[in-house]
């Protein structure tokens, strides 16, 4: 959507006639077109639509706006019979306010032209036949085809065909994604070539898609920090306000100076400052696929100190590697050890777990079901295998279960999983998981970003904690911890004032996120524990990110500290100076009044189209 569109959209049509109207009333009865009654009616009709918004401010929100003080100052021109003056003040007054709803719209809907609309209808094969559908009457596996060029409906399983999808409306990257059998496919995304048949596991307002929407919009109702202040102080202002025009009123009974300085002390630039900004903010940063959940979040992040990061799926891919099996229990060979591990394994999701699954299918291996299943969070996994008792996990938990170790000095960078049977060791495996491609250039720009200290937590041991943070150029990490100790690391973090950023797979890592002052998920898309985990959201597995949602929020808090400058320095200071010492008028503050209400728009809607390097 283009800003003429937008401007001159049919919402804004009552806007615009009301604009014209006062316009043309004010010239003709300046011209001694028309008589003053018309005028006063014509003013009327101007003045209806802030004198709503103001007594709904009232009754509703319980604050007093710039309307109030302009519907007062129209009134007083009427009854000090300055009517020429009051209705020009009220036209420029409408401008601004047409221009503040219409940069607020255009940041809006921007998220809406970002992720278009989910088609109404799909195509669904049934009964050998191709059926058009209504969404709302789809059910969970049903087969929806989509051909190129389409928008596909729904979340689901790629089940027959190939081909690349635009993801751009999730993630915000435009590169297309190739989607064979077996991968997954998501509502909003375009198909550019190809053609899939998708069994769908998601539809309407369940889907990642409507969830992201969802998201986005909430974020308007979260306030940031600056914002409530700005609120508060615009709130202490408004009586001062009143009681200092009164006091001007009373020693100078000066009708025309009184209508100029309600005009200059009304807090409208205080309100707009931050909200504009923090909707523009939130729409730029969906279209790079990062969701902030509000300007609190925005804010927050801008002001980080100390960013902290799990190490597995965060710097590292999250899919780790078995490199290398280690024999120590001569009754056993590699194949019984991987066969035994795998067994176990089988009930577990951790990455590691998968690791060892895919070496066994590698090896061609078949396992069975174990028994006695228990995870023990932190140290690994126990069972019960063909009568035996297995131990599958770090150091600690086979130290906690008194089985004498092997000490090996091979692969010391790679995570090191001990397998025990019946408490004797009888094997060593090493995994790696490689590092992300692009972690050392992302930690040099959250450096140069003003973030003082970055450190890497991880369950691993200390050898292969050093071996990642030298290779991505972190100096803090700590090693060997369990789920509660990254916790107790960050609240040891904030005990220093430091604002501190938690960022992991927002699955594993929900407590930290929590306990952190900012939590953000990396690569989220489809992952809905994640999106409700974190405040900041990530739908990629790219950690370009993470310094470009820091560049965003630091431009943002920028611009409201620009807009607050302008608004408090330009408007409230030199405006009522000059009022002060009758250089200007009313007609003249109006219109002064307008420029950096103009300004403020352009300086936050701006950041829907500039370029933010990270």
């Amino acid at each position: 959507m283009n800003y003429t569109k937008t401007f001159f959209s049919r919402q804004f049509l009552w806007e615009i006639v009301r604009i014209i109207t006062v316009g043309l009333a004010s010239l003709f009865f300046y011209l001694d077109f028309i008589q003053l009654l018309i005028l006063i009616a014509t003013m009327a009709f101007g003045l209806y639509s802030l004198v709503k918004v103001a007594v709904l401010d009232i009754i509703k929100e319980r604050k007093i706006g710039t309307e109030l003080f302009i519907t007062i100052a129209v009134i007083i021109s009427v009854l000090g019979k300055e009517y020429l003056a009051g209705a020009v003040v009220l036209m420029i007054i409408l401008i601004a306010e047409y221009i503040a709803s219409a940069s607020t719209e255009k940041a809006r809907s921007s998220i809406k032209e970002l992720i278009g609309s989910v088609p109404k209808t799909a195509i669904v094969k049934k009964n050998n036949a191709e059926l058009i559908i209504e969404i709302t009457d789809l059910k969970i596996g049903d087969i929806v085809l989509v051909k190129a060029g389409e928008k596909i409906p729904v979340d689901g399983k790629v089940i027959s065909g190939s081909g690349s999808v635009n993801q751009a409306p999730i993630t915000g990257e435009s590169v297309p994604q190739e989607k064979t059998v077996g991968s997954e496919a998501f509502a909003g995304t375009i198909l550019e070539l190809g053609a899939l048949d998708i069994e769908m596991t998601k539809a309407g307002v369940d889907t990642v898609f409507s969830r992201i929407i969802s998201l986005v919009e909430d974020a308007e109702s979260q306030q940031a920090p600056i914002e409530k202040f700005t609120d508060k102080v615009a709130s202490w202002l408004i009586p001062v306000v009143f009681i200092f025009v009164g006091t001007v009123y009373f020693f100078t009974r000066d009708v025309k100076l009184v209508i100029a300085l309600l005009i200059f002390t009304s807090p409208a630039e205080l309100g707009l400052a931050t909200p504009l900004v923090t909707i523009a903010a939130i729409a730029r940063a969906a279209r790079e696929g990062i969701l902030i959940k509000g300007g609190l979040f925005l804010e927050e992040l801008a002001k980080v100190t100390t960013i902290v990061f799990d190490k597995t799926g965060t710097l590292t891919i999250g899919s780790p590697i078995v490199n290398k099996v280690e024999i120590i229990d001569p009754n056993y060979n590699e194949q019984n050890l991987v066969q035994f591990a795998a067994t176990v394994d089988r009930r577990s999701s951790h990455p590691l777990a998968k690791a060892i699954l895919s070496y066994a299918d590698k090896l061609k291996l078949t396992y069975g079901e174990p028994e006695n299943f228990e995870v023990i969070k932190g140290r690994g996994v126990s069972a019960k295998v063909q009568g035996k008792s297995i131990l599958l996990g770090n150091k600690l938990f086979m130290e906690e279960n008194k089985t004498p170790l092997f000490n090996s000095s091979e692969n010391v960078t790679d995570t090191v999983i001990y397998l025990s049977i019946e408490s004797k060791l009888a094997g060593i495996f090493y995994i790696s998981d490689a590092i992300r491609e692009g972690a050392k250039e992302m930690i040099q720009g959250l450096r140069k970003s003003g973030i003082k200290n970055i450190v890497m937590l991880t369950g691993d041991n200390p050898e292969t904690a050093k071996y990642v943070s030298n290779q991505i150029g972190i100096t803090d990490y700590r090693a060997n911890l369990l789920p509660e100790d990254k916790i107790n690391i960050i609240k040891e973090l904030q005990k220093d004032g430091s604002k501190v950023a938690m960022v992991g797979d927002g699955i594993n890592d929900a407590p930290a996120l929590v306990q952190a002052n900012i939590g953000i998920a990396m690569g989220a898309m489809g992952t809905e524990t994640a999106m409700e985990a974190a405040d900041i959201v990530l739908m990629q597995d790219k950690l370009e990110k993470i310094a470009k949602a820091r560049a965003i929020s630091k431009r943002a808090y920028r611009t409201i500290r620009e807009n607050i400058f302008v608004g408090v320095g330009v408007v409230h200071v030199i405006g009522i100076t000059l009022v002060l010492l009758k250089i200007i008028g009313p007609i003249e503050a109006a219109a002064i009044h307008l420029l950096p209400d103009t300004l403020v728009f352009i300086n936050s809607i701006k950041l829907l189209r500039i370029k933010i390097d990270a």
